[in-house]
């Protein structure tokens, strides 16, 4: 539990706090905001799945955990409190990354996402996700998880949030990563829709452990 929450908290931390620096440094240029953001958020997915998969699986995400949870020998009860110890550890992550900017601990975020569109870009993001994982094998799915959410975050309109407990911390931050409240139930189903079809794409092509 311990490692999902610290996981999950500094992913959320290396997401939000590197959209706000890169918010910063690039005078309005949204391309190089994105790319900033995506690479940070490339390399510290790598090293958290490396550092935390020995000892929870690093899932830092609900719908990982869902998906996967019973064929890593979760319980149901053990699988509610990884989904309880990654939305702590998101909340945590903004609030870290707000104040080591000075901004507002505690914040909603302003910003709507929303529309068919990223709708569907979530449902893409979310089953791509979990496709890949469950095609991976442990062995490699830092690298591949890294780069296939590096590669989403261009090709879909959404920018892959492809994770309810990133969009639940990234409620908490009224910057560059932020999603506003109101948008945040319908990327929540859009993800769970994806993460579904991922599961079943992956047990039709032979799901690999």
């Amino acid at each position: 539990m311990l490692a999902e929450f610290i996981g999950t908290l500094l992913l959320l931390t290396a997401v939000i706090g590197s959209g706000i620096m890169a918010e910063r440094l690039a005078q309005g240029n949204a391309a190089v905001t994105l790319l900033a953001n995506t690479m940070a958020t490339v390399f510290a997915l790598f090293v958290l799945i490396e550092v935390f998969a020995p000892i929870s699986g690093a899932h830092f995400n609900p719908v990982v955990t869902i998906a996967f949870g019973r064929s890593s020998g979760l319980a149901h009860g053990e699988q509610a409190l990884y989904v309880i110890a990654q939305l702590a550890g998101a909340a945590a992550g903004a609030a870290l990354a707000n104040a080591m900017f000075e901004l507002p601990v505690l914040q909603w975020a302003g910003k709507a996402r929303g529309g068919a569109g990223q709708w569907l870009a979530e449902v893409v993001a979310t089953a791509g996700l979990v496709l890949v994982i469950a095609r991976a094998g442990a062995g490699r799915a830092p690298a591949l998880v890294a780069a296939y959410i590096g590669a989403a975050y261009w090709f879909t309109s959404s920018t892959s949030f492809a994770n309810p407990a990133a969009a639940f911390g990234r409620m908490f931050s009224d910057t560059f990563a932020g999603i506003a409240p109101a948008s945040l139930t319908a990327f929540v189903a859009s993800q769970a829709v994806g993460g579904a079809l991922g599961l079943a794409l992956a047990r039709r092509l032979g799901q690999r452990e």
